[in-house]
């Protein structure tokens, strides 16, 4: 849904609504949701400067959160920029670098910042406090549910080749989300002027699933026999460092799991719906979409002997 924020505007002043000419700074351009955006950005005619860690090498400009020094390039002759903060937006540091990037990109006449954040998220309060402090002439935020396509992309995807999902969801519900309806969203904010300006918009999909319901309509769509297996947040922690997560960012993690997946977000928002005028897409779209791909293909059996 979109909510009247709390915070206080930045400014308002009338800016063109039209896409045309309109240059979009997207962060995290090659990420779940930056590379969706990207794409949604082109196809309604925005031009798109795409930013990334990687940076020219992935034809595109370079970016780094954790360097200022590659900021000015990446917003200058910018209008408009959508922020993904990694690796969350309501982790250690955010707050900081987001509201300097906002302030430095408010200096340099980029009119309007997106911020992608997440509901039922404390952590990322001040982050989006510190959005709306930094005297942009237009913001807004977009608060997400859980990305269905977490179980495709990321962390998540070893799992279910093997078969079996050990997740610290318990039986918790989510309305899981299509970030290509985030990216969306994003879209119809950064060309529609003034009008979502200072909101909080909050987006999901249109039904409650578990994880486990999630893992069983992944199964129906490959045709494999998947598990799902729910932990505690403490000893998912060991897997987390298995990975080979930094131990500040798995303390971290442990601390978002405790706390975002607790029951809070077992509700639907209609953002998707108010913004777009059309229903999320369903779930079970996009596990068939991605059934058609290599994504959940059980691995090959290994030929040591």
């Amino acid at each position: 849904m979109t909510t009247n924020t709390q915070y206080t505007n930045g400014g308002t002043a009338a800016g063109p609504a039209a896409s045309d000419g309109l240059t979009v700074l997207v962060t995290g351009a090659t990420g779940r949701t930056g590379s969706p955006d990207g794409r949604a950005a082109r196809a309604a005619g925005l031009t798109v400067r795409a930013a990334s860690r990687a940076g020219s090498g992935c034809g595109g400009v370079r970016f780094d959160w954790h360097d200022p020094a590659t900021w000015d390039a990446a917003l200058r002759g910018a209008d408009a920029a959508y922020l993904t903060y990694f690796p969350d937006v309501g982790a250690p540091g955010a707050a900081d670098a987001v509201g300097a990037l906002a302030r430095r990109a408010a200096e340099l006449g980029v009119r309007h910042l997106v911020l992608l954040s997440a509901r039922g998220e404390p952590q990322a309060d001040a982050t989006e406090r510190a959005l709306a402090a930094a005297g942009a002439r237009r913001w807004t935020v977009v608060r997400s549910a859980w990305f269905a396509q977490n179980f495709s992309e990321g962390p998540l995807v070893d799992g279910l080749r093997a078969g079996q999902l050990v997740f610290p969801a318990g039986e918790v519900l989510e309305p899981f989300v299509d970030v290509r309806d985030v990216a969306d969203v994003v879209v119809a904010v950064l060309t529609a002027g003034d009008r979502y300006a200072g909101q909080i918009i909050e987006v999901s999909g249109d039904r409650l699933l578990s994880f486990r319901d999630a893992v069983e309509d992944i199964a129906a769509a490959t045709g494999r026999a998947l598990t799902y297996v729910p932990v505690e947040p403490r000893a998912y922690g060991t897997a987390l460092r298995a990975f080979g997560i930094p131990e500040s960012e798995v303390e971290f993690l442990i601390d978002l799991f405790e706390t975002n997946l607790d029951g809070r977000n077992a509700y639907v928002s209609d953002g998707v719906r108010q913004i777009l005028g059309r229903p999320p897409r369903l779930f079970s779209t996009y596990t068939q979409e991605t059934a058609e791909t290599t994504t959940w293909k059980q691995p090959p059996p290994s030929l040591d002997h």
